[in-house]
């Protein structure tokens, strides 16, 4: 802010103090910030209603089973050790490329081996993952 000493002449003071300006347009942003989210949330809209639809799959999706003990099934064929459960995927995904994989993991099985595992499906190319669990 700027001060000028009082002299003889009065001459008007041609600056404008943009302090209260400022503070005030930090005040309506914060406002402003603060109730935009609540004015989307507040819009209630009754949705229509429709028959119950299944989802359109054209292919199951491959089940991979990891039992207590570490054994591995692919769509219940049993796999003895990685590559060849590698092997397997390749050929289900050169079949369909756009295979989707189930994995079914007991809840024993060390974190180690189905991370073993999870890198050997992504290995092999298999994007779409998902693990398969129980409801409570």
């Amino acid at each position: 802010m700027a001060f000028k000493p009082q002299s003889d002449d009065e001459e008007a003071m041609s600056e404008i103090n943009v302090t209260p300006l400022v503070d005030v347009m930090l005040v309506l942003v914060i406002i402003l910030l603060v109730t935009a989210p609540l004015l989307t949330q507040s819009v209630h809209v009754t949705l229509p209603k429709t028959a119950e639809t299944t989802a359109d799959v054209k292919e199951q999706p491959l089940q991979l089973g990891i039992d207590a003990h570490g054994g591995m099934t692919l769509n219940k064929l049993a796999f003895a050790d990685l590559p060849a459960l590698e092997s397997a995927l390749k050929a289900e995904l050169a079949r369909n490329p756009e295979a989707a994989l189930h994995l079914y993991a007991d809840q024993a099985v060390a974190y180690g081996k189905v991370a073993e595992i999870m890198a050997i499906v992504q290995h092999a190319g298999i994007a779409k993952l998902a693990f398969v669990t129980v409801e409570q």
